[in-house]
């Protein structure tokens, strides 16, 4: 895609992948002009697939928060990392065994996949945007890890933008486990591949026709642009304007928010 800031017409794009966290709500707080934008994509027939890194919840979670704010969604309106990565284990055949760094939300979701939880001998070690993480936990997965069990984490996003600023996230934690036993993970998340596939699978529109609407260089835009989509960067969330000139991903356009997306469409 051709690395503009400028104004863009948007009416050739008819499926919208939305980040969430920092771009369609900061904390509780519906950012601006989301729920016009949202509302105005569906009136003209477009498709919206609400994406998210974060693992913390879980779609239907996702889904009632939306719908709270007043944006309305089902579990089918929405992507997380921790669904693609159940579909990544599945597929790559792991077995049915995890020892699991991740919130209860988390776990109930790896459940209904059929996974079993297990500290002592698993077929691969999860990390996701784990919470309540306990030293001890966090200790265990990398005994673990040095022992060569696989090595798989839900997304690599260094911080959780929130209303009273950013807080450590599951790449901070990958971090961590990286320096302490010299391996690094399979990541399912955004900008891996994983993560579009499953998206594009759900959104049903074509590549071309697609567009991905983040607050992140390195996962929103660094997917689109792995992906040849078009890339909509938005300055509501981790992504300040300076950020750019160092950055390596360049997004089509660039906005303050995604309101001001309305009026290009």
């Amino acid at each position: 895609m051709s690395a503009s800031t400028d104004r863009m017409n948007l009416s050739s794009i008819r499926g919208f992948l939305l980040d969430m966290d920092g771009t369609i709500y900061l904390g509780n707080r519906l950012l601006p002009g989301a729920l016009e934008f949202v509302t105005r994509c569906r009136e003209s027939g477009r498709r919206v697939l609400f994406l998210t890194n974060n693992s913390s919840k879980s779609a239907v979670e996702y889904a009632h928060k939306l719908n709270a704010l007043g944006i309305a969604a089902s579990e089918q309106d929405i992507l997380t990392s921790g669904e693609a990565t159940v579909s990544y284990l599945r597929a790559a055949g792991f077995g049915s065994s995890v020892y699991l760094l991740g919130t209860k939300p988390l776990q109930d979701e790896f459940s209904r996949a059929g996974f079993e939880f297990d500290s002592d001998h698993p077929d691969v070690v999860v990390l996701g945007f784990d919470t309540d993480l306990t030293y001890d936990r966090l200790r265990r997965a990398c005994d673990l890890i040095r022992r060569g069990v696989p090595f798989v984490a839900t997304h690599p996003d260094i911080n959780c933008p929130t209303e009273s600023g950013p807080i450590p996230d599951c790449g901070s934690i990958i971090a961590a486990i990286r320096e302490s036993t010299r391996r690094t993970p399979k990541v399912i998340g955004k900008p891996n591949p994983e993560m579009i596939e499953s998206a594009m699978r759900k959104i049903g529109v074509r590549r071309q026709e697609t567009a991905m609407v983040g607050d992140r260089l390195y996962t929103d835009i660094a997917m689109a642009v792995a992906a040849q989509i078009t890339g909509i960067l938005v300055l509501s969330g981790e992504t300040q304007r300076s950020d750019l000139s160092e950055s390596r991903y360049t997004p089509d356009l660039v906005v303050d928010c995604i309101g001001d997306l309305v009026g290009l469409l």
